[in-house]
């Protein structure tokens, strides 16, 4: 049986969408900072910010967030990386958050990704 719910991509590369659209939920592709610093407070600010905007294409924001995961290079870096992400998120309305340290795609270059999960 086919569902009444449409299915929109945002950002489409053939490859992977950055976002899409399903059922009143946007899912976000793993997004990685555009500069490839070693600093993980500059990188973990890009990601957020690289969120909002693809959360504001969706039609939706931050305080609509559910889920978010995050990898990280280095757990190392978890506290530099909660210094931002503490001043960026809607505390009244957290998502539930998962961190953990992985191996990221990018030689290393990448210290932070994130995937999120929110309403619309």
């Amino acid at each position: 049986m086919k569902s009444d719910h449409s299915i929109q991509r945002l950002s489409s590369t053939g490859r992977l969408a950055r976002a899409v659209v399903h059922a009143g939920t946007v899912y976000l592709a793993g997004v990685v900072a555009r500069e490839k610093t070693p600093d993980v407070a500059a990188q973990t600010a890009d990601v957020l910010a690289q969120i909002d905007a693809l959360l504001a294409d969706a039609g939706t924001d931050r305080s609509r967030l559910l889920r978010v995961t995050i990898w990280l290079h280095d757990i190392g870096d978890f506290d530099a990386m909660n210094a931002v992400w503490d001043g960026w998120v809607d505390a009244a309305n957290a998502p539930a958050r998962a961190t953990v340290e992985s191996r990221l795609a990018g030689e290393g270059a990448n210290r932070v990704e994130m995937m999120a999960t929110a309403a619309l």
